[in-house]
């Protein structure tokens, strides 16, 4: 019998992304820098410009939202690499879409963006897309079959 590793998988040959999982590693200390100045940018919206109450609202319910959407895709995105398992990749794949358009409302819809924010957002938006492409390419690596 072959030995299993630590995700139950045979040991055998090693199709994990290595720059998928260091993607995913670097997006989120990315993630949680952004969460922080974001939330210290609205706290200087707030205090400087004309923010109606409702906008602030939705903004800040928006990051929030963003903050566990972003958690749980990089979770499974990692468990999914890591163990070379289709299921956990392909539930981070599909929540990298309403990230991007988390991001990409707070580069173009909110009420005021700043040029910070907008720099900060392109960033997240790269970030995104690289993780795409490679996650696409990891999960078409788990799906084939070995042929010895």
């Amino acid at each position: 019998m072959a030995p299993r590793s630590e995700c139950g998988a045979a040991a055998g040959r090693q199709r994990s992304s290595a720059p998928l999982q260091v993607l995913l590693f670097l997006n989120g200390w990315y993630s949680a820098t952004y969460f922080l100045l974001e939330a210290f940018i609205f706290v200087y919206k707030v205090l400087l410009l004309p923010y109606p109450f409702t906008n602030l609202v939705l903004d800040v319910a928006l990051l929030f939202l963003y903050l566990g959407t972003e958690a749980t895709r990089i979770f499974f995105g990692s468990k999914g690499n890591l163990c070379q398992r289709k299921v956990p990749l392909s539930i981070s794949l599909a929540l990298t879409i309403p990230a991007a358009v988390m991001a990409a409302y707070y580069l173009l819809l909110q009420t005021y963006a700043l040029r910070l924010e907008a720099i900060l957002n392109a960033i997240l938006l790269l970030f995104y897309a690289v993780e795409l492409l490679l996650g696409i390419l990891a999960l078409v690596s788990f799906s084939s079959v070995d042929s010895y």
